[in-house]
C-alpha cells in the first residue's frame, strides 16, 4: 500500500509540474505583456494516468455516468437472459470465428516485425564497413530504402491478400487488419530514429530488448526509454480486461436488439418502402453513438491501461478530453493521441515545411481515411466507403469551417459536433449493415462486385403509394 501511494504521488506530482509550467506560459505583467521567458522543453513521455482515471477518481459525477452505462448493460444482459440463454454468446463467437487463421496471420506479422531487427544490424553493420566510400553508401542506402518498402509491402500486402481471398469473420479481422498497421507503423518509427544512428552519428543502435519492448508497448513513438512503473498491478489489467469483455458484449446486445431487427431481412423482398429505411436509420442513431462511445473507452482506455501496466509503460496519456472541443482540429487531435503523434512526426512534419500546412493536413487525412477504409473493407468482405467520405472529406472540409467559428463560440459548435456524431453513426450503423445483407439476401447478379455497393440496386427503394405529409399547425385536426 505504502509503495501504491508513493506511486501515485509520483504521478501527480508530474501532472502538477506540467501544469505550472503551462501556466507559466501565459503569464502576464499588470501592463498586459507577456513576461519574456527561457523556453524549457517539456518531456515528451512522463508518469501520468489516463485522464478518464484521473476524473473518475476525483469526480463523483463521471463515476456516476460510468455506473450510467454499466447498468444499461446490467439491465440489457438481464432482459435478453429471460427471453434466451445464449444472446449475445453466439455473436461474439460468430464475430471471432475461425481464430485459429486469425492467430496465424498475426503470427506472421508478428515474425516480419521480428525480422526487422536483425535486418536493421545487418545494414547497419555492412555500411560501418563501408563509410568511407561515398558511392557505395549511397547504393547502399537505396537497396535498404527498398529492403524496408519491400518489408512493410509484405506485411500489408499479404495480410490483404489473405483476408480477401477468404473472408475471415469480422472480430477477428479487425484485430489482424489493426495489428498489421500497428507493426507497419512501429517499424516506420523505429527506421526514422535509427537511420541516423546507422549512419554514425555517435548513437549505438537499441537492443533487442529495447526494441522488443516497444513492439508491444502503448505506444507508436520509438524512444530508448520511457518512464516505466514499479510494478505489475495485476488487479488493474484484470478489471480492465473485463471492461473490454464487457463492452465486447454491450455491442453484441446493441447488435442483435437494434440491427438485427430493422436490418437482418433486408434484400429479402424485391422493394422495400423509403419510410422503412428512414425509422430504421433513426432507430440507429442511439445505439449507434453509445457504440461509439463504447468503442473509444474500450480500446483507447481499457485496453491500452490494461497493456501499458502489463509492461510498466508510466504514460497513460493516451487521449485527451475530445468531448469538450468546438473545433475538428482539436478534436482530431485529441481522441486518439497514440495514432495522431504518429501521424503529426512521420507524415505531417515531413511534408509541411515543402508542401505547405494545408497539403499535410489532406495527406495525413487521406492515409488515415485509407487505413480506416481498408480496414472495415476487409472486415466486411465489401468495400463500401461511408467512412472515408465521412472522415476523409467531410473531416477535412469541416476543418477550417469550425477553426475560428468553434474558438469564438466554443458551446454552440460543442453542441453541433455532437450532433454530428448523432448523425455520424447512426449512418454507419445503418449503411454497412444494409450493404451486408443485401450481400447475404439478394440473388446473386452478374453486376456483382467488391467494389459496387450491392444495396444500391436491390432491393429497390420506393415511396410509399399516395404519401401525404401531415400539417402541424392544422388545429381542426386535433
Amino acid at each position: 500500500m505504502i509503495e501504491l501511494d508513493s506511486e501515485k504521488r509520483d504521478i501527480m506530482q508530474a501532472q502538477d509540474s506540467l501544469r505550472r509550467r503551462n501556466n507559466k506560459r501565459t503569464d502576464l505583467t499588470q501592463n498586459g505583456t507577456k513576461i519574456p521567458e527561457k523556453k524549457e522543453k517539456e518531456p515528451e513521455f512522463v508518469h501520468r494516468e489516463s485522464l478518464l482515471t484521473i476524473l473518475m477518481e476525483e469526480s463523483l459525477h463521471i463515476k456516476a455516468i460510468y455506473h450510467i452505462f454499466v447498468a444499461i448493460l446490467q439491465i440489457i444482459q438481464g432482459k435478453s437472459i429471460f427471453h434466451r440463454l445464449n444472446v449475445a454468446i453466439a455473436s461474439v463467437v460468430y464475430g471471432f470465428g475461425d481464430i485459429k487463421r486469425a492467430f496465424k496471420i498475426w503470427l506472421f506479422e508478428l515474425s516480419l516485425a521480428l525480422l526487422f531487427y536483425p535486418g536493421l544490424r545487418i545494414y547497419a553493420a555492412i555500411r560501418k564497413l563501408i563509410t568511407n566510400n561515398s558511392r557505395a553508401c549511397q547504393v547502399w542506402a537505396a537497396i535498404g530504402l527498398l529492403s524496408l518498402i519491400a518489408m512493410e509491402g509484405i506485411l500489408i500486402g499479404a495480410t490483404c491478400w489473405d483476408l480477401a481471398e477468404k473472408h475471415l469473420a469480422v472480430g477477428s479481422s479487425v484485430a489482424v487488419t489493426c495489428e498489421m498497421f500497428r507493426f507497419a507503423m512501429k517499424i516506420c518509427a523505429v527506421t526514422v530514429d535509427c537511420i541516423p544512428r546507422c549512419h554514425g552519428n555517435g548513437t549505438s543502435l537499441p537492443s533487442f530488448q529495447q526494441y522488443g519492448y516497444f513492439l508491444f508497448a502503448p505506444t507508436l513513438l520509438y524512444r530508448d526509454s520511457y518512464p516505466r512503473t514499479k510494478k505489475i498491478r495485476w488487479g488493474i489489467v484484470l478489471f480492465h480486461f473485463s471492461e473490454v469483455a464487457a463492452v465486447i458484449f454491450y455491442n453484441c446486445f446493441l447488435w442483435e436488439r437494434f440491427i438485427l431487427p430493422y436490418w437482418s431481412d433486408y434484400g429479402k423482398k424485391p422493394q422495400v418502402e423509403a419510410g422503412t429505411v428512414v425509422r430504421g436509420m433513426f432507430a440507429c442513431v442511439l445505439p449507434g453513438l453509445i457504440s461509439f462511445l463504447c468503442g473509444f473507452y474500450c480500446l483507447l482506455h481499457a485496453w491500452h491501461n490494461a497493456f501499458a501496466e502489463i509492461m510498466t509503460f508510466g504514460d497513460r496519456r493516451f487521449y485527451e478530453d475530445w468531448w469538450t472541443k468546438s473545433r475538428y482540429s482539436n478534436y482530431y487531435r485529441a481522441w486518439n493521441l497514440v495514432v495522431s503523434s504518429w501521424l503529426r512526426d512521420y507524415i505531417f512534419r515531413p511534408i509541411a515545411p515543402y508542401a505547405g500546412r494545408p497539403v499535410a493536413y489532406v495527406v495525413v487525412f487521406f492515409v488515415s481515411s485509407v487505413a480506416h477504409e481498408i480496414i472495415l473493407a476487409l472486415s466486411f468482405g465489401f468495400f463500401y466507403p461511408v467512412l472515408f467520405l465521412q472522415f476523409g472529406v467531410m473531416g477535412v472540409l469541416l476543418l477550417p469551417l469550425t477553426a475560428s467559428a468553434g474558438r469564438r463560440f466554443p458551446s454552440i459548435f460543442n453542441l453541433l459536433m455532437w450532433l454530428s456524431f448523432f448523425i455520424g453513426t447512426g449512418m454507419l450503423w445503418s449503411l454497412y449493415p444494409m450493404e451486408y445483407f443485401a450481400r447475404k439476401n439478394c440473388p446473386p447478379s452478374k453486376m456483382d462486385s467488391f467494389f459496387v455497393p450491392k444495396s444500391w440496386s436491390c432491393p429497390e427503394i420506393i415511396l410509399k403509394p399516395n404519401w401525404t405529409f401531415e400539417n402541424p399547425f392544422d388545429l381542426e385536426h386535433y
